[in-house]
């Protein structure tokens, strides 16, 4: 999978890092290398299923959309 990351130096020194398809996704790091270090840190959190989001009524079904 590949996302577009905005990489953007901070006012205060460092690095911002925001992945606009993950909204709320940001994270930031003291050197460029640093920041892109911690939004893939970042984005395997957010990716991760939750245990509760795992649980689903009988009624579901499972439908794949092609995007």
């Amino acid at each position: 999978m590949n996302l577009k990351i905005i990489l953007e130096p901070s006012d205060e020194g460092g690095f911002t890092a925001v992945v606009p398809s993950l909204p709320g996704c940001i994270s930031e790091g003291d050197t460029r290398e640093a920041a892109l270090e911690n939004i893939r840190e970042a984005i395997g959190l957010y990716l991760e299923p939750v245990e509760d989001d795992m649980r689903f009524s009988s009624r579901a079904e499972e439908v794949e959309i092609a995007i």
